[in-house]
This record gives structure tokens, C-alpha cells and sequence, in this order.
């Protein structure tokens, strides 16, 4: 019965070596370590094991009987297998009997198992999450369009209505109301994977710049409670500090969308310090004027002021 049962096993991992059959299993279990088609399979299993789980041992070929034994040791130590005797006793002497080597081969087996379902069960639910985010999208439009976002009748009939729902009010519109695509040519698969990747790499490149503002603008605030008058107000600048400070994300929120949405008057250069720059991100501390007698600190404000007032640009550049 556990012969047929890890055929079963090993025939359910995927496996498609010689031992598929109970009488070619049952014959490499009984000749164990000097049975080629067992080594093998032990390699395949613990491979295919080391594939799906971050491991630090392996097993791996070998012409050594000692060291492979010495691998398998290992390896079912970290994967705290509960047969003692494959992990407890003379190294030499774990594999010698069939029944041993057929507990092995069906650890393993059910291991490797257990791994591909819970592999599975991540890969379904990351596409469960995909798709929740695009209903999300797409009912955000529809709250935008004014248009019932009911999602049991599907995505296309959604995305028809949509469609026809922005035509109807562009044709309200001047022609260069909206202004000209900056993207002029449509996106083929092999560019639109090329982009995500560019943006993933710039998103989290300025990810690593907005922590470290935020980090200084931490560093920054409680630099305030260090005067003896401000100690006694350290519950009240935590009350009016930390709701605003909790609202700051350091993750962008620029995906290719926003380029797909993107006009012709993005692509002209303004200068930051342009006075209709200045007029949206100018803020009281910018009209402090520094001097010898300033605290340090006040240094550390002017950057990350700027950095939050503009997270607009900060936005668009990041892509």
C-alpha cells in the first residue's frame, strides 16, 4: 500500500523518470543507495523542493555514497523531517533498509506536493488581486463619468460605456480642449513590458529618495522638543503632526497609465524655480530669512518643504 501510494505521490509531482512504475519503485527502494534511478530521483525531488522554498542545503550528483548520505542528512534536517530514523542515528546506516528509503522518497514526494499547491494558491491570488485592482479602476471611471459601476455584468460592457460616455463629452468640447497625446504611435506588448519594467526601476529609485525626506523630516520635528518650552507641548505637536505625517507614502502611484494619459504640454521643461513654479510650492518657511543666530535644523526644512508641496512634479518626473 505505501509503495502504491508514493507511485501515486511521485506521479502527482510530475515526475517522469524510470520509477513511475510500483515494481521499478519497489526495486530501486530495495537496492537503495546502489540504485541509480533512486539517486536521481532523490536529486529531482530535493531540486524541485530547493526551486519552490528559499533553502540553504541541497542535493546535489554525486559519485560519494558518504556525501550525498551526508546532503540527505542535511537537507531533511531543514525541512525538520519527522522520521527519526532518516535523521537520527549512524549516517551510514539511515538508507540501508527499504522501508527507510521509501519513507525518504515519500517525504519528499508530499513535500514537493504541499509546495506546488501553495505556489499555486499565490499565483491564483496575485491574479485575484490584479483583477480587483482593475474593478477598482474602472469603478473609480465610472464614479468620475457619473455612470452606474455595476460590476456584474462584466468588464466590457463597462468599458463600452465608458468609451462612449468620454466621446459624448468631448464632442462638447473644443478640439484642443484636452490638447494632443504625447504618445503619438500605439504601445506594442514587448514595449509596454519594456516600460513597466523602466518605471518599476524609477519608482523605486525615488521610493529610496522619499524615505530618506521623510526620514529628515522626522528627524527634523522632533528636533523642535528638544527646547524646554517644547517639551511641554510634546502631545500637541504629536497630535497635529502625526495625521499628516501618516498620510505620506513613500510608494509611488505612477503606472503607464498616466503616460498613456499624458499631453503634449508635459513634455515642455519648467523650471522649479519659474515664478509660476514658485507660486504652488512657495509655503511660510520659505519666507523665513535665514541667519547666523538660525538653529541647524531649520537647514533640513526648505528641501523637504519644497519636496511635499510638489509632489505633483515629483510625480510625473518619476516616470
Amino acid at each position: 500500500m505505501l509503495r502504491l501510494l508514493l507511485t501515486t505521490d511521485v506521479y502527482l509531482c510530475r515526475y517522469t523518470g524510470a520509477l513511475l512504475e510500483e515494481d521499478a519503485l519497489k526495486k530501486a527502494a530495495e537496492n537503495g543507495l546502489s540504485s541509480p534511478e533512486f539517486f536521481e530521483l532523490c536529486i529531482w525531488l530535493g531540486s524541485q523542493i530547493k526551486s519552490l522554498c528559499n533553502m540553504e542545503e541541497s542535493i546535489t550528483a554525486t559519485d560519494d555514497i558518504e556525501s550525498f548520505q551526508l546532503e540527505i542528512s542535511g537537507f531533511l534536517r531543514e525541512m525538520s523531517c519527522p522520521y527519526s530514523s532518516l535523521v537520527s542515528g549512524d549516517i551510514k546506516d539511515r538508507l540501508r533498509e527499504k522501508d527507510d528509503c521509501l519513507k525518504l522518497l515519500l517525504f519528499l514526494s508530499t513535500e514537493l506536493q504541499a509546495l506546488k499547491i501553495l505556489q499555486s494558491k499565490k499565483i491564483k491570488g496575485s491574479r485575484l488581486e490584479k483583477h480587483n485592482e482593475i474593478i477598482q479602476e474602472v469603478q473609480a471611471i465610472c464614479d468620475a463619468l457619473g455612470l452606474p459601476n455595476s460590476s456584474s455584468s462584466g468588464l466590457p460592457p463597462l468599458l463600452t460605456s465608458v468609451e462612449q460616455k468620454i466621446k459624448d463629452i468631448l464632442s462638447k468640447v473644443k478640439n484642443n480642449h484636452v490638447g494632443t497625446s504625447l504618445l503619438t504611435k500605439p504601445l506594442n506588448s514587448d514595449q509596454v513590458e519594456r516600460l513597466e519594467k523602466i518605471n518599476d526601476a524609477l519608482c523605486s529609485e525615488y521610493e529610496c529618495r522619499r524615505r530618506m525626506l521623510m526620514k529628515r523630516l522626522d528627524v527634523t520635528v522632533q528636533s523642535f522638543g528638544w527646547s524646554d518650552r517644547a517639551k511641554v507641548k510634546t502631545d500637541e505637536i504629536a497630535r497635529i503632526y502625526q495625521p499628516k505625517r501618516y498620510a505620506l507614502s513613500p510608494k509611488s502611484t505612477i503606472t503607464l497609465a498616466h503616460l498613456l494619459a499624458a499631453r503634449e504640454d508635459l513634455s515642455k521643461i519648467i523650471r522649479t524655480s519659474s515664478g509660476s513654479t514658485r507660486e504652488k510650492t512657495a509655503c511660510a518657511i520659505n519666507k523665513v530669512c535665514f541667519s547666523v543666530k538660525m538653529p541647524f535644523f531649520c537647514l533640513f526644512l526648505q528641501p523637504i518643504a519644497y519636496f511635499f508641496h510638489s509632489g505633483s512634479l515629483m510625480s510625473v518626473s518619476s516616470l
